[in-house]
């Protein structure tokens, strides 16, 4: 088996990323989602290690990254991290690399494509849509199942109170709700999640915070501009978009052209429920 090197890397004033190193090859960094570190990736990771040098990193406020204090809009959004990313490979000595984002991890992937085209050789997003049109499918009753995302839009102070109040109930319930494989995640793996979680609220509620309102300037920035993703992209998302009344495909066209996208049966946590499935579709993916 694939050893993988843990390491803490600068990427930004003040800010080191925690990032798990392992395998050969042409790069492909994973980037993971909420609630999540980048344990998520364990074992798609593994698995591509085969044939790739594979990059986990923790995302800036997440895990064991660097927490830094939200001083201004930009310090959690999404351009702001996808540079991380990109100082992260670059100093691993990677100019160009593929990417697979999940979740919170997907939109900072997603805006690294959109920022850095000649960097980013080919994405891969699990389980989310494009920061502007989440915000746009999200309306009326249906829109309850992200509450979440409301509540942290709110400004500094009460989300992070009432959040830190009940933190293992918090982010428990996500785990738990998002999943349709518990055996998905162990309880050691959901332990370390909550870990780090009720260790980074604040953090993780800015992160949130950007998505609603600096990270939407700059992806409606970007569609003025057609501006599109211009590597091949795939994406692997639940069939929720039937559900809410949505062609999530169409959506994603409007930003991807050369774009696979596949539904998957299982819960929010792809890479843990279904890993080959997702280890199989980022392999296809390289070879576009």
């Amino acid at each position: 088996m694939t050893k993988f090197e843990i390491s803490r890397v600068p990427v930004a004033d003040g800010v080191r990323l925690n990032v798990s190193v392992g395998g050969a090859g042409s790069p492909i960094v994973l980037l993971h989602g909420f609630p999540q570190t980048h344990l998520m990736w364990r074992h798609v990771a593994a698995d591509l290690a085969a044939g790739h040098t594979v990059i986990c990193p923790d995302l800036r406020g997440y895990g064991a990254s660097d927490k830094p204090v939200a001083t201004t809009a930009d310090t959690y959004s999404k351009r702001t991290m996808a540079a991380d990313i990109v100082a992260l490979a670059r100093t691993l000595g990677h100019d160009r690399f593929a990417l697979a984002g999940h979740d919170r991890g997907a939109l900072v992937a997603i805006r690294a494509a959109l920022d850095h085209p000649t960097a980013v050789t080919h994405l891969a997003s699990l389980d989310v849509l494009p920061t502007l049109d989440m915000w746009d499918v999200l309306h009326g009753t249906s829109a309850a199942v992200g509450f979440h995302l409301y509540l942290m839009a709110q400004p500094p102070g009460l989300p992070e109170k009432m959040i830190a109040a009940s933190a293992d109930e918090f982010f428990g319930y996500f785990l738990d709700l998002w999943t349709s494989s518990p055996e998905a995640i162990p309880p050691a793996v959901r332990a370390a999640y909550l870990d780090a979680c009720r260790a980074a609220v604040p953090s993780i509620v800015a992160d949130y915070r950007a998505s609603a309102g600096i990270d939407v300037e700059h992806d409606a920035a970007d569609r003025a501009a057609g501006r599109r993703l211009t590597m091949p992209v795939t994406v692997l998302q639940q069939d929720w978009g039937a559900a809410l009344g949505f062609d999530a495909a169409a959506l994603w066209r409007a930003w991807a052209p050369d774009l696979v996208h596949q539904p998957v049966t299982c819960g929010h946590f792809l890479a843990e429920e279904a890993p080959d499935q997702v280890t199989a579709a980022i392999r296809e993916l390289l070879t576009r």
